[in-house]
């Protein structure tokens, strides 16, 4: 019996997850909930969501008919931080506007506030190494609870880039671009990108239609845009609006 416990940051978030873990669906699943998130800053639970999920066992052909179902289905990432960037767009505005006394730091500033959102998230071993690169400077995350930050399809991660490149230009002389990661996340990520992108191309050849992928912010679509190319029997396009904008795979008549 294959049986999987996941925390996550809301319910559904640890039950996607563990989904992705297990490599299955929704319908393919036992689902017990050992502990409800508690909600606290930013919309983000000061405590986890905690899940168990325990495969059923189904026969091999209905397995397959399932997966090719989930495979289908998008399920859009929804921004937790708009109040939050609306306040700091806010600071950033009167900033200007004012006269600063005193310079502040704008990469511990960011180190701060990440480790504080990291705190009311229930993680409180975060480390945070920085590395310039260029006109740009990756922040490297360290946690033991690397899934909570990461969030589902990096959802969070992404969230807290949008956060600390908000909190780094509100003082920084010229603009600076931010990047996050955790664990190599990121590099996971353009992989597994990659590898959705040939699947899907093929499933459009395969079905003659065209395949909608779910929701996706502008640098993931450009790495799937980029691994199909040279792929002449198919072409991408994106179509619709933040945050729903996503990409389109559709075989070459």
């Amino acid at each position: 019996m294959k049986q999987i416990t996941q925390i996550g940051a809301t319910k559904e978030e640890a039950i996607s997850l563990a989904l992705q873990k297990l490599g299955v669906s929704r319908e393919q699943v036992k689902i017990e909930i050992l502990q409800e998130a508690k909600k606290g800053f930013l919309g983000i639970g000061a405590r986890p969501a905690e899940v168990r999920l325990t495969v059923i066992e189904q026969p091999a052909e209905e397995q397959v008919q399932q997966q090719e179902e989930s495979e289908e289905k998008v399920a859009p990432i929804h921004s937790i931080i708009e109040d939050e960037k609306a306040s700091l767009e806010e600071d950033k505005v009167e900033l200007n506007n004012e006269l600063v006394v005193e310079e502040e730091d704008p990469i511990e500033s960011a180190i701060l506030y990440l480790t504080n959102i990291a705190k009311e998230m229930d993680i409180h071993d975060l480390k945070v190494n920085t590395k310039n690169e260029g006109k740009s400077i990756l922040f490297q995350l360290e946690s033991e609870k690397a899934a909570l930050i990461i969030g589902k399809r990096g959802a969070t991660l992404n969230a807290l880039q949008q956060l600390t490149q908000l909190i780094v230009n509100k003082t920084a002389k010229s603009y600076i671009s931010v990047r996050l990661d955790v664990e190599n996340y990121r590099e996971r990520r353009q992989l597994a990108l990659e590898q959705l992108a040939d699947r899907m191309a093929d499933k459009a050849i395969r079905t003659g239609k065209k395949v909608s992928l779910e929701p996706m912010p502008s640098y993931e679509r450009k790495i799937i845009h980029n691994a199909l190319a040279n792929r002449l029997d198919v072409e991408t396009y994106s179509v619709g609006t933040a945050p729903n904008r996503h990409l389109v795979i559709e075989p070459v008549k």
